[in-house]
């Protein structure tokens, strides 16, 4: 009778406080009190849905309760400084403190172990050199017509309709204001994107928003009216993104407003599909094609690619298709798997895609061997907030780096990971306006524009402590790692990198290279024979 005893005690205080109200007014607070409990569990009683109700009538709206706040118990109470869920406590305070101009410092020794199986560090030299200007860039697009000079630290996609009016207004006047650029995402360019004039990057996805005609297919004549913009500096083919790679989407059509409408080319009112693959090409060669037409489309701009590594060889038969056609991209951001700024199926975000650093190093090992890493630039996007994890990522391969995650808790994101509902309690993901429009634009543009300025000269320090003058010179020899409480490895050292021109007339001691770059073709993104015969070998 235990189960029920909350419920029993709340009808006899219900039925108590009827007989006393009734000769005294003073008790007309527990009938409405206990009455509301009393009739709250009479409903769990008769409802059939929740067993737990119907056997803890009223007592399982408890447990209930404090399940609904134990991811806010646990971020403020629980939680270690340093544990990734999947910022760290750490981490993101450090992107508020350099977002409001704070001191960043940090008293009396670091929290790290430094024993500790994966403690990474880049090595100072004896002869520190002082760096000027923390305005490190990357030429990009330099034998087109059209090159940009883009900033080693940028804002990843994220459409609007993923975030606010608000949020992306702030973030396009903090990229104003700090001279980087802004990727628009693939929800294309709205009217909030263009009030700053901030640089942006044009991310087109597999659905060609605002390219594309009634029946969604690429319409060559909207490409270009968005892409001449000036405000438009590079144009990025998005192929799959970290967050869900080889998954498309559907925005509902409720949620398909007059304004994202608008921006996306798309009838109000009626789901939004970005299929899962391009129906614009088929094959790698194909995909080159496009993006050179794409380029040419846009009078000269850069033009490339962003994707998440998955099949190897389907990202071989890219980069043969680039050996045999001599068609490069300008650039290619790779997207790791523990990117995403958004909603995704849980077996998506956890256990599909490669994790940036082996996609980079993997995309950035091909480009070595084929002779081609000069003639095409490359950005890392995926759990980039600090200046170190930005040296981290051009030592492994990289030009520059893109964020999402950061730049959103510099707008005031709080990681509270209701990004999905809609109600997102700072209004920087979400289209609730009475949500959104408490976000004040000019503050937080302020903050945008702190957080990349504060992090890059905090780069600057970090590689003038290391004798370095620019991030370019960083390489895998400048970070080390502990792999074991007695054993250090520089990433040079764990990891197998190309000499330029290795891949032209052999195959690498390099697991992946052998296994699946002789079997790659620039003609099919299909499985090698190999793949086809283990895959067959199930149904004997």
């Amino acid at each position: 009778m235990s189960r029920y005893s909350a419920y029993i005690a709340c009808v006899v205080l219900a039925v108590l406080s009827l007989a006393l109200g009734l000769r005294t007014s003073g008790w007309w607070w527990g009938v409405a009190v206990f009455g509301a409990l009393a009739a709250l569990g009479t409903l769990d009683l008769l409802q059939r849905r929740s067993t737990l109700r119907r056997n803890y009538p009223l007592l399982a709206h408890f447990r209930y309760g404090l399940e609904s706040i134990r991811p806010e118990i646990r971020q403020y109470f629980i939680e270690d400084n340093l544990a990734e869920v999947p910022f760290s406590r750490e981490k993101r305070a450090l992107v508020y403190q350099r977002a409001k101009n704070e001191r960043d410092t940090v008293p009396f020794g670091s929290e790290h172990d430094p024993y500790s199986v994966h403690y990474e560090w880049i090595n100072h030299s004896l002869v520190p050199v002082h760096v000027d200007s923390h305005d490190f860039r990357v030429l990009v697009g330099g034998n087109g017509s059209a090159p940009y000079d883009a900033s080693v630290f940028n804002i990843s996609a994220m459409s609007f309709g993923s975030l606010s009016a608000n949020a992306i207004r702030a973030l396009n006047a903090g990229a104003r204001r700090g001279g980087f650029y802004h990727d628009t995402g693939e929800g294309s360019i709205s009217t909030y994107h263009r009030e700053h004039g901030g640089d942006l990057v044009w991310e087109i996805g597999s659905g060609y928003f605002g390219c594309r005609d009634e029946a969604g297919r690429f319409s060559e004549e909207r490409f270009v009216v968005n892409a001449r913009d000036p405000q438009v500096r590079m144009i990025e083919l998005k192929l799959s993104q970290g967050a869900k790679p080889g998954h498309g989407g559907m925005l509902p059509a409720a949620k398909v407003t007059a304004e994202i409408a608008a921006a996306r080319g798309v009838p109000q009112g009626v789901d939004c599909v970005s299929p899962a693959a391009h129906p614009a090409f088929s094959t790698p060669v194909g995909l080159l094609e496009f993006i050179a037409r794409l380029r040419e489309l846009s009078g000269g701009k850069p033009t490339g690619f962003k994707l998440a590594i998955g099949h190897p060889w389907e990202w071989f038969s890219v980069a043969k298709a680039m050996q045999e056609t001599g068609v490069l991209p300008d650039f290619i951001v790779v997207d790791g798997a523990e990117g995403g700024t958004g909603a995704s199926p849980s077996e998506f975000i956890n256990h599909v895609g490669l994790p940036m650093h082996e996609a980079l190093m993997l995309v950035h090992n091909t480009l070595v061997g084929l002779g081609l890493r000069d003639r095409v630039r490359l950005a890392g996007a995926g759990r980039i907030a600090s200046a170190f994890d930005i040296a981290r990522t051009i030592a492994m391969g990289a030009d520059w780096c893109n964020a999402g995650r950061g730049f959103m808790f510099a707008l005031g994101c709080i990681q509270s990971r209701t990004c999905h509902s809609d109600h997102c309690p700072t209004g920087v993901a979400t289209q609730d306006p009475r949500r959104w429009r408490t976000l004040d634009v000019e503050d937080k543009a302020a903050r945008v524009a702190n957080f990349h300025g504060n992090t890059l000269r905090a780069l600057r320090d970090l590689i003038g402590a290391a004798g370095l003058e620019h991030p370019s010179q960083l390489g895998p020899e400048h970070i080390l790692r502990r792999v074991s409480p007695t054993e250090v490895r520089s990433l040079s050292a764990l990891y197998r990198f190309l000499e330029p021109g290795e891949l032209l007339d052999r195959v690498p001691e390099h697991a992946v290279f052998r296994a699946f770059w002789q079997m790659a073709s620039a003609d099919t993104f299909a499985p090698p024979e190999r793949v086809m015969e283990m895959r067959r070998s199930k149904l004997l």
